[in-house]
């Protein structure tokens, strides 16, 4: 009987060791930095709402601009000037003014663009 306890217990101080500790520090290793994969596509979809709301803002100034633009040339292209009459063209230059007015803001829109 005594020599059937000694590989008994050799068996059993082998078995103790067998990995399983290793096992669940891996485990947990895999669980954290999957968490932080998790927290980070979390954090992206959290700022896709911002990135939503800044481009509806620059749009709708990119709008107005193209707007305006598109109303002074149309003003611009409306009024016939009349050599004789001062008043015709003291509006075509109003008109013209107008124009370059919203052609400066919309330069400002295209230097801006890659902002």
């Amino acid at each position: 009987m005594r020599f059937r306890l000694i590989p008994l217990i050799l068996l059993s101080a082998l078995l103790s060791g067998c990995g399983y500790n290793t096992i669940q520090v891996q485990d947990e290793a895999t669980k954290s930095a999957w968490s932080e994969v998790v927290n980070q596509y979390q954090r992206r979809a959290d700022l896709i709402p911002n990135l939503v709301n800044t481009v509806k803002g620059f749009a709708a100034q990119e709008q107005a601009v193209l707007i305006g633009v598109t109303e002074a040339r149309a003003r611009a292209t409306q009024v016939q000037v009349k050599a004789d009459d001062p008043a015709s063209l003291q509006q075509f230059q109003a008109a013209q003014g107008e124009l370059s007015s919203a052609l400066s803001r919309l330069m400002v829109v295209v230097e801006k663009y890659p902002e």
